[in-house]
């Protein structure tokens, strides 16, 4: 098998070959550093890459395959770890020049939880700072490129991510998710970014420990590798306090063989919330009745989202000022200006207007919940917009209408974001210019099983992963 091939296998079959030994982890690592190495510089998915310590896990994860030690779910899986995580050892920069030298003396729970399961760490993915914004480039590494068309944007925040696994630069990788940040640029490169419901992956170590709005995540090629990650990085833990219990099996048994008939499906095209560019909503509404062939019944309906812009502005900007206020003082000339922006909306909201985005949230909710009532998936194309240049901070217009700041044309995933339900991106076909096109499927409150069983029918119908970017 070359090099290009096995940067392509699912973490499935690389497991599969192992246990057969017609596989080595040292094999699979090595042609990945190969095509990191080849690939790498072309699109600047990975900011950081560390072939030593990933070569010596490899040869010990071989080592132990070889003398019949018990193994983890992903022993000897190579793994990229998003850049606002964690990783000891290994330089985390948060893509800002605030941190551009900082090596960590700890692993994120989430890098812990990977590791025990035999996971190889390749590397770090890029990220805009502190993952703000949709389009990942930074000052410390520059821009990330989308592998379908190189002077156009891959996405983001977990942009770098999203280009390694389309690249064939790895199977599984970690991404995390505020307004869209898994999804997104799944959706825009082509792979699988699924974000789960608040607590469903603990994150620690957090300064927001009850936060329900921003979650880490699995990103993958496949549903089932998909899968596969979230049933090693869920489950409880008391360093989280919203940390849910959960048994990872029932995810892997979700994807096994996926039945969804009689499901009854709501397709959006904009869930009245944002404009919509004319080619995604067509491609995104052909994969929406599709459903039908998995013997759902599929009807256009949504529910009711009015304010949510409001709850989205309120409650960005305070967790902004929460978490970055104390930089500007310092660092504000070398910060992206966006972000700069965002925190200092925050700085005028009064209790008032934060206690009425916490109530308007709660109805939002419960509208929400008794729409579920109705239906057992919603499906919403998941980015109003095909990826756009590079150089663009965000796109300008949609449909004519002008975007006034860098999350307006977010709205698709964000809406679903302040919902807190399982909302899962995975690709539905291609623009006229050959450019990735993703399909949101949401699921009711906690139930990530469901999302899966829907994402893996869909797949089974539509498959994509013989897909390649022309990056070669």
């Amino acid at each position: 098998m070359n090099k290009t091939d096995m940067g392509f296998m699912p973490a499935t079959e690389m497991i599969e070959a192992m246990k057969k030994k017609t596989l080595s982890p040292r094999e699979i690592v090595e042609a990945l550093l190969g095509r990191v190495e080849k690939i790498n510089p072309k699109v600047n998915a990975y900011c950081t890459v560390v072939p030593e310590m990933a070569l010596e896990a490899a040869k010990k994860a071989e080592s132990e395959i070889m003398q019949g030690e018990k193994l983890g779910p992903l022993h000897g899986i190579p793994v990229s770890i998003k850049d606002l995580t964690l990783t000891a050892g290994i330089r985390t920069t948060f893509g800002s020049k605030i941190f551009e030298h900082h090596v960590p003396a700890e692993d994120a729970l989430v890098v812990q939880r990977l590791k025990a399961a035999g996971a190889i760490v390749l590397g770090k993915t890029n990220t805009p700072e502190f993952g703000a914004g949709a389009n990942t480039y930074n000052a410390v590494f520059g821009p990330t490129r989308n592998p379908w068309k190189l002077s156009h944007t891959c996405g983001g925040s977990s942009g770098g991510a999203a280009v390694a696994l389309a690249c064939g630069l790895g199977p599984l990788a970690t991404g995390s998710d505020l307004g869209g940040s898994l999804r997104i640029p799944a959706s825009f490169c082509g792979v699988v970014g699924f974000r789960t419901s608040a607590g469903r992956v603990p994150i620690y170590p957090s300064f927001m420990g009850w936060d329900t709005l921003a979650v880490e995540g699995p990103m993958s090629r496949t549903v089932g590798d998909t899968a596969l990650m979230l049933s090693v990085i869920a489950g409880a833990d008391d360093r989280s306090p919203i940390s849910l219990p959960g048994d990872g099996r029932e995810f892997l048994a979700a994807v096994e063989r996926p039945d969804i008939r009689g499901f009854k499906v709501a397709w959006s095209p904009d869930l009245k919330v944002s404009p919509v560019d004319q080619e995604i909503e067509a491609v995104a509404g052909a994969a929406a009745k599709r459903f039908t062939e998995l013997g759902c019944t599929v009807e256009q309906a949504e529910p009711d989202f009015s304010r949510v812009r409001e709850i989205i502005h309120v409650t960005r900007a305070l967790r902004m000022v929460t978490l970055h206020a104390e930089k500007l003082e310092k660092w504000r000339d070398q910060m992206n200006p966006n972000l700069v922006w965002n925190i200092e909306k925050g700085f005028p909201l009064t209790a008032q207007q934060v206690g009425e985005a916490e109530k308007e949230r709660t109805a939002l909710y419960h509208r929400v919940r008794q729409f579920f009532e109705r239906y057992d998936l919603l499906l919403t194309p998941t980015v109003a917009a095909p990826p756009f240049p590079v150089e663009m901070p965000y796109p300008q217009e949609i449909n004519g209408e002008r975007m006034n700041n860098y999350q307006e044309w977010l709205y698709l995933t964000y809406a679903i974001t302040v919902t807190g339900l399982p909302a899962i991106s995975v690709p539905c076909g291609w623009t006229a210019e050959g450019l990735p096109v993703g399909l949101q499927i949401v699921g009711r409150r906690l139930d990530e099983t469901t999302v899966l069983k829907a994402a893996a029918a869909f797949e089974a119908i539509a498959p994509w992963r013989d897909k390649r970017p022309p990056v070669e």
